[in-house]
C-alpha cells in the first residue's frame, strides 16, 4: 500500500519485520504525491514480478510528468473508485477521497470475513467514504495535525490554508470523528498515520483518539487497540 521511500528503504523495512521484498505480489498505489509514489518506480523496475495499482488518472499524470521515472506497461494495472478488484481469496474496493492530488483514492482489503481500511490524505471524511470503511477490523486512519500547532506554527499561511482545506489533510479532530461514526465492536486495531513532524505529536494524536471515541460512546470493545507509527520505522506485524 504505497510506495514513498526508496526501493532500498522500503526492502529494508520490509526485512526488519521478516518480509522479504521478494514475496509481494502486488503494490496498491493512493495517489501521485511524492511521499507515496516516489519508491514505486524503482520497486516496479527492480522486481518485475509485482504488479502495481492504481486509477487511470494517477496512472497518466506519472506517465506525463515522469516523476517516478519509467513504469513498465506490464505490471500497470487500474482500478478504479468504486470499483472492487478480486484476487483469490482477496477482495480490493477503490474509493474517492479529497486531496490536491491528480485522481486519489484509497482502499479497503476484505479476505476471509476480515475488513482493513486505509484513509489518508483527503482534506474531509464524506458520508460515502464512511459508508465505504465502517465496520472494519482494522483501520490506518490519518492524523495529520493539531489545528491549534498548525495555525501557530512555522508553515507559511498559504501552506496552512492548504492543509486545513477540503482537499488537504486530516485534523486529529476530524479523524477521530471520522472514526467515532464508523468504528464497532469488531474493530481490535487503529493505526494513527501520516502524523506531521512540525504540526502535530504522538501524544496529542493518541490522546485526541482515545478521548473523543470514549466520549462519542464508540462501539469498541474493551481489547481494541490504538498504535501509533512513524513515517520511517515499521510496526509489528498483526494478526486480523
Amino acid at each position: 500500500m504505497d510506495a514513498g521511500l526508496s526501493g532500498k528503504k522500503t526492502k529494508d523495512l520490509l526485512a526488519d519485520v521478516g518480509v522479504d521484498i521478494n514475496d509481494i505480489d502486488m503494490a496498491f498505489l493512493s495517489h501521485d504525491h511524492t511521499d507515496h509514489s516516489g519508491g514505486l518506480g524503482v520497486l516496479m523496475r527492480r522486481y518485475p514480478r509485482i504488479d502495481a495499482f492504481a486509477n487511470s488518472g494517477t496512472w497518466q499524470y506519472l506517465l506525463d510528468t515522469q516523476k517516478i521515472g519509467k513504469l513498465p506497461a506490464e505490471q500497470m494495472n487500474t482500478i478504479e473508485p468504486g470499483q472492487t478488484k478480486t484476487f483469490g481469496d482477496l477482495d480490493v474496493t477503490a474509493f474517492a477521497t479529497s486531496h490536491d492530488a491528480a485522481e486519489p483514492q484509497y482502499y479497503v482489503f476484505t479476505s476471509g470475513g476480515k475488513r482493513v481500511a486505509f484513509l489518508t490524505d483527503t482534506g474531509y471524511v464524506s458520508e460515502e467514504v464512511e459508508g465505504t470503511i465502517e465496520d472494519a477490523d482494522a483501520y490506518m486512519m490519518e492524523f495529520n495535525y493539531d489545528t491549534m500547532m498548525l495555525r501557530d506554527g512555522p508553515y507559511s499561511w498559504p501552506l496552512k490554508q492548504r492543509i486545513l482545506s477540503d482537499v488537504g489533510h486530516l485534523s486529529n479532530d476530524q479523524a477521530a470523528q471520522a472514526l467515532v461514526d464508523v468504528v464497532t465492536s469488531k474493530t481490535k486495531h487503529i493505526f494513527l498515520a501520516h502524523r506531521s513532524q512540525h504540526n502535530n505529536t504522538e501524544y496529542l494524536a493518541h490522546e485526541t483518539a482515545k478521548e473523543m471515541l470514549i466520549e462519542g460512546n464508540a462501539d469498541l470493545s474493551d481489547d481494541a487497540k490504538i498504535i501509533d507509527t512513524e513515517p520511517a520505522k515499521p510496526t509489528k506485524l498483526i494478526q486480523i
